[in-house]
């Protein structure tokens, strides 16, 4: 941090846990909330539940033993007494709160064993004629050891010596009807009495719109830069010889949907650039995401350099695998399968193929950017469900097409590879135009034909044994069946159906039902079979939690139950409910849940039970949820927003993505200090 050197070495430690690194981000330190120091309450006129700031003579002052050692003082001015209790407090706590002295205390006045009270209120002794505040005091965001006052004390430094000129023309903010920023800050830091609380808690004051407007503006700004300086980096150009994509579109077993060819043309039109695709593919649940990926590494293949197919998960991971292999084996192409699970000397004829070129698709997991995994000639990185990924996993499974991990010594890959990233997690319009702002964005919009919306009911956990004859008639009449535990091992906090009990329980109910467990502590061999043995129908029954969220695909089975279904998040559910309803038979999804329901969960279950569109329930999840969970964003690589909220402030995004291109085309000099007020070396990764 650029800081006067009076600030401690300890102090800038604790700044950094904040994100201030430099002084200038000390103005962007905004406060949570506001403390009313301006008045003083008669006691008298004070309510339970209110906050106030009262000041009086102490006239009792004492030590409580029940029910536990606790500072008791009684505070009276001139019409009433209001007590004060320190549940934890210090011998210089007491001596000031001694009888005769006259203190001011500002808290939460409740209703208490001796009457109103507050309860570890601020306190600090005045004189009659001890000045009141003349703006709202600010309570800062902190951490320990960094307190109120020296972080007061630090921005308004900051505030007097620090330049606070505005980065965007004037003409812009006039048009757009924007405060100045100096204005704004200075308000948010020390905002005067007369301003409605309301506005400054709710984010809705003028000053407030200015600072979301500035961070949204950065973040556009941000992005637009790292797409223009993608496009000055270097890729191998793949065009489309049709070679191979035109045979399997052949001999596929069903036609493409029409999202499918324009999201395919998409990406083929940028696999021909001379500089590196990074494209998101979207799709619901069994749109069919992954044929699209195929025909994209076919187009690679075609042009001789390797493609790298990585998947979060094993179960996921090894369903690619086999489907692509199936696919393009009559291509006279087999993909190499690499894992952590494999034997070592398996992984080392995997690794060997990859290095030396003999295979062209390689397809796995994290084991794919592990340091000895090196690509002869890598042209295209396909990430599945890649919100899942860490920023910098994505980034090494990329460096495994530069130089620096080239196997060759004749650096036949001077190139960046293209990146393809998939997600079966839609995302609403407002999150796809702020957080993916650099990628270039695909949606298949459409399922394939013959798909029938997957019935959903929900079913009270009173009910179990309706919802366990439903199954058993299911499996008897020739279909399968999935049902869903939320956790594996017992939990008497939760008091829930786990995967072993519930195992045990329908293994015992249906002795003439073939029954199979999977869960996330099975070995990935075991794992494998039994869900090749479910895929295969020799099991009928499949009791399982969460792993199956992604990527398995059993066309029979036309029934799930998802056990406490309160408990899981609309995206997950949703998930769930798209394993069943892949093949031509009418399925249904029923959602198991146990009274009594809170609000948060009574909002999920109805938005999942109304409707089967994923982007719908997806625009609902963010307004329940907030973007960082719902993208996985914190480990996105992009700087989550602090102040502006995307689906309140969607008006303010949509001027931020306007005024984003017209400030690099032209007023490049402000864009530039506008993006290093607000993200200095925030912005290094983004997506990759």
């Amino acid at each position: 941090m650029n800081a006067p050197a009076k600030i401690s070495p300890a102090t800038l430690s604790k700044l950094a846990k904040l994100g201030i690194h430099h002084r200038a981000d000390l103005l962007l330190h905004l406060p949570l909330r506001y403390e009313d120091e301006t008045h003083l309450a008669p006691i008298a006129t004070v309510q339970p539940g209110s906050n106030a700031q009262v000041q009086g003579a102490i006239t009792h002052s004492g030590i409580a033993f029940r029910p536990r050692r606790t500072l008791v003082c009684r505070l009276e001015d001139n019409g009433g007494e209001l007590y004060l209790r320190f549940l934890n407090f210090y011998p210089s706590q007491q001596k000031q709160l001694a009888v005769g002295k006259q203190i001011r205390a500002i808290g939460e006045v409740r209703m208490g064993y001796y009457g109103l009270e507050m309860v570890h209120p601020k306190c600090r002794a005045v004189d009659d004629d001890t000045p009141l505040q003349q703006s709202l005091t600010p309570v800062y965001p902190t951490t320990a050891g960094l307190s109120q006052p020296i972080l007061r004390k630090l921005i308004g430094n900051a505030l007097e010596t620090l330049p606070l000129s505005d980065t965007l023309p004037e003409a812009l903010l006039q048009r757009l009807h924007l405060a100045s920023f100096a204005e704004s800050i200075r308000l948010l830091h020390n905002p005067t009495p007369d301003i409605a609380a309301s506005t400054l808690e709710e984010r809705s004051h003028a000053a407030w719109r200015r600072i979301k407007f500035d961070e949204l503006l950065a973040q556009q700004l941000s992005m637009r830069v790292h797409h223009r300086e993608r496009s000055k980096r270097i890729a191998p150009t793949l065009a489309p010889h049709r070679q191979f994509t035109a045979r399997l579109i052949k001999d596929l077993p069903f036609a493409l949907t029409k999202a499918q060819q324009r999201t395919f043309a998409e990406i083929s039109r940028d696999l021909a650039q001379p500089h590196p695709m990074q494209r998101l593919l979207l799709g619901d649940v069994g749109s069919g995401k992954t044929i699209v990926a195929a025909l994209a590494a076919l187009q690679a293949i075609e042009n001789g350099y390797q493609v790298a197919l990585m998947a979060p998960t094993e179960i996921l991971a090894e369903q690619h695998y086999l489907k692509l292999r199936d696919w393009l084996e009559p291509l006279a192409i087999t993909p190499v399968w690499l894992s952590g699970s494999l034997k070592k000397k398996d992984k080392q004829l995997a690794a060997g193929r990859i290095a030396s070129g003999e295979t062209l698709l390689a397809i796995g997991t994290h084991a794919l950017f592990q340091e000895q995994i090196s690509f002869h000639k890598l042209g295209l990185a396909i990430v599945d469900e890649q919100h899942k990924f860490g920023v910098q996993q994505r980034l090494a499974l990329r460096n495994k097409g530069t130089d620096a991990n080239s196997s060759s010594s004749m650096k036949l890959n001077s190139n960046e590879p293209h990146q393809l990233m998939m997600s079966a997690t839609p995302i609403p319009r407002t999150l796809a135009m702020s957080y993916y702002a650099d990628l270039d964005v695909s949606v298949i919009d459409e399922l394939p034909p013959g798909r029938t919306p997957v019935i959903t009911k929900l079913v009270s956990d009173e009910r179990r044994d309706e919802v366990i004859a439903r199954v058993r008639a299911a499996c008897v009449a020739g279909q399968q069946a999935y049902w869903v535990c939320p956790l594996i091992d017992e939990s008497e906090t939760l008091q829930l159906q786990t995967a072993l009990e519930t195992f045990q329980l329908l293994t015992q109910t249906f002795p003439e039902l073939r029954v199979g467990l999977v869960h996330g502590k099975l070995d990935n061999i075991e794992k494998a079979r039994v869900m090749a043995a479910f895929k295969a129908g020799e099991l009928q029954l499949l009791v399982a939690t969460t792993v199956i969220e992604v990527g398995v695909d059993v066309p029979n089975a036309s029934l799930m139950v998802i056990d406490h279904a309160e408990r899981m998040g609309l995206a997950q559910l949703h998930q769930l409910r798209g394993r069943v309803g892949r093949g031509t038979a009418q399925s249904l999804c029923i959602l198991l849940y146990q009274q009594p329901l809170s609000e948060l969960a009574r909002a999920r279950l109805k938005i999942i039970f109304e409707s089967n569109d994923g982007f719908a329930i997806a625009q609902q999840d963010l307004q329940l949820r907030g973007p960082g969970e719902l993208l996985g964003a914190r480990q996105s690589g992009v700087a989550m927003l602090r102040f502006a909220d995307i689906s309140a402030d969607e008006d303010l995004l949509n001027y931020a993505r306007q005024v984003a291109d017209e400030l690099l085309r032209d007023f490049p000099e402000a864009a530039r200090g506008h993006l290093q007020r607000w993200m200095a070396n925030k912005h290094d990764y983004l997506h990759v």
